[in-house]
């Protein structure tokens, strides 16, 4: 399938390497925070040409804190591969560029609040009606209708207000956080997704169409396990997706070591391979339910075993046998095997931070990889090339 594409002969800078799923493709990214830059870094990675507009003051995220002095690593990790240009849309001129770039592009994406976006005239209906063939992603707290459409949403107040954090806490315990910015991760996948999905709509009705995330459905759909209620059920329902009992993190001589055994198969191997046989003697164990009800009798048991070696000789002792892993920190990943085996960390050059490594894509394709990644951009970094394809556009010279 070929995605016809006004952008073939527009583009502002080529990238080095093979053609990915999205080549040709153009994404205005005016998004700030996580989920809707990094659902651009998605279709980046892709080979989209990503433009990511900034205001003058530049995305929040910049000012994050940070160890590296001369950038935020937050803002390093979700903006890969995109171009970065300034534009103030409160200024006549700046509007027009991106008015210009609009009608050129295939897709664009932002998170302002519901109403902003047509107060600036880039709202979906004033923009279709000039390029219908739009694919126009708006990224919300909560949605565009409803009590709470105008409240500004952020990855933990959503967790907080869906009920993650509850459930995350002990029973009977305080909520606790989720951190990592699970909600903001699900909905930038939502984001890459939905609008890979309206693009191949587009190929059979030529027509582009509104894209609507929010950080609630995001946090809602990570727990369409849990969402379930029947009729004659009460409130108060268990919901917890823990298995419980012998699946979870245990100390070790050094170190703590995750478990996973609930399948008969795992369970057996569990068992065997820490001199604990005797467990498989007795039907008092032999389901997931009854071992997370007879927790108290067989984890005293089990940790007393696993103290014997480190989490690192248990990995090798359970081999495939038994899934586990020793708790690492996320810089053992930089130079970890298999993320090395799946060529999943890639070197950057950035113009004020210098070298550094991070992760550089999400998916992989066969036939189709994509071009190379590349670093996040410095603010106005590619203003000039940009501004200059604007203008070339605007005065009907491209």
């Amino acid at each position: 399938m070929k995605i016809d594409s006004p952008t073939a002969n527009a583009s502002v800078s080529a990238r080095p390497g093979p053609p990915g799923p999205l080549t040709g493709l153009r994404v205005l990214d005016l998004s700030a925070y996580i989920a809707g830059p990094y659902g651009c870094s998605l279709l980046a990675d892709q080979g989209a040409e990503v433009i990511k507009i900034e205001p003058p003051a530049g995305d929040n995220l910049r000012k994050y804190p940070s160890t590296l002095e001369a950038e935020s690593r937050a803002f390093l990790g979700v903006n890969r591969s995109k171009l970065g240009v300034v534009l103030d849309l409160k200024q006549a001129d700046d509007l027009q560029r991106l008015l210009a770039l609009a009608r050129t592009a295939d897709v664009l994406v932002h998170n302002f609040r519901p109403g902003v976006a047509e107060r600036l005239g880039i709202g979906y209906a004033a923009l279709a009606e000039r390029h219908p063939r739009l694919v126009y992603c708006a990224v919300t707290g909560y949605g565009e209708a409803g009590p709470l459409k105008d409240k500004a949403g952020y990855d933990q107040v959503l967790q907080t207000l869906t009920g993650m954090c509850t459930l995350q806490g002990p029973a009977g315990g305080p909520p606790q956080i989720l951190y990592g910015s699970v909600v903001d991760y699900y909905a930038a996948s939502l984001v890459a997704a939905g609008v890979a999905s309206a693009l191949y709509e587009r190929e059979r009705s030529g027509m582009g169409q509104y894209v609507a995330v929010s950080l609630l459905r995001s946090a809602l759909a990570m727990q369409s396990a849990r969402l379930i209620w029947a009729d004659a059920e009460p409130r108060e329902v268990s919901r917890d997706m823990r298995s419980g009992g012998i699946t979870g993190l245990h100390p070790t001589r050094e170190g703590y070591l995750y478990v996973s055994a609930n399948t008969p198969h795992f369970w057996r191997a569990l068992c065997e391979r820490t001199g604990l046989a005797e467990l498989l003697q007795t039907d008092r164990y032999d389901t997931v339910r009854k071992r997370a009800q007879h927790r108290d009798e067989i984890v005293p048991k089990l940790r007393a075993a696993l103290v014997t070696r480190t989490a690192i000789e248990w990995e090798d002792v359970f081999g495939e046998a038994v899934p586990c892993a020793a708790a690492r920190s996320v810089e053992d990943m930089f130079d970890f095997a298999q993320v090395a085996a799946e060529e999943m960390i890639a070197a950057f050059e950035h113009p004020t931070v210098g070298r550094y490594r991070g992760f550089s894509r999400a998916i992989g394709f066969g036939r189709t990889p994509g071009p190379e990644p590349f670093a996040a951009p410095d603010l106005d970094q590619h203003g000039a090339e940009v501004k200059s394809l604007a203008d070339r556009l605007r005065n009907g010279t491209d």
